[in-house]
């Protein structure tokens, strides 16, 4: 039956996922896994949709949605707030402790997290191509597990950043 069903569906999800992948930003493969995720998690728990057609195209709509309010939602820094003044010692002590609760931080990630999250902020910059290579996982999955992979960061330091001080 979920055999079926996926071969049924793959020509259509991925149509659907490249004509929603450009005007949120993502890749249209991001958007395919995650809609696949959401499939099998909804065959667990409720069983095959009565409309799969009709809920892959609200499911795959759902999910560019959401990668376009995470995209809009998270900005870059220019730089490291506290490389501002480099040769600063107090500056230079808050950067390296800052480093350090990164680390330790990703060193705490579930799975193959700490892996991912390494090799994305390895100096040398590999591409998704290199990065999927040395962990063994295909291209199309890596931009999906790396959300998962910021999203537990993000929780773990949570705290962190709150200890350090009121905001605004």
């Amino acid at each position: 039956m979920t055999d079926d069903l996926v071969a049924a569906l793959r020509p259509l999800l991925t149509a659907e996922a490249s004509a929603e992948a450009h005007a949120c930003g993502a890749e249209p493969g991001d958007l395919e896994q995650a809609v696949w995720l959401r499939l099998l998690e909804r065959l667990d728990s409720h069983g095959p949709p009565v409309d799969p057609p009709g809920w892959l195209r609200r499911a795959v709509r759902s999910e560019a949605r959401r990668s376009r309010r995470t995209t809009r939602l998270e900005r870059p820094y220019e730089n490291e707030p506290a490389d501002e003044s480099a040769d600063d010692p107090e500056h230079l002590a808050l950067a390296a402790a800052r480093r350090r609760a990164l680390r330790e931080a990703v060193r705490r990630l579930p799975g193959r997290c700490p892996r991912l999250v390494e090799a994305l902020l390895s100096p040398n910059d590999p591409t998704y191509r290199e990065i999927a290579g040395e962990l063994g996982i295909s291209q199309g999955s890596l931009g999906p597990e790396r959300s998962r992979c910021l999203g537990c960061l993000r929780r773990l330091l949570t705290p962190e950043v709150a200890a350090r001080g009121a905001r605004g």
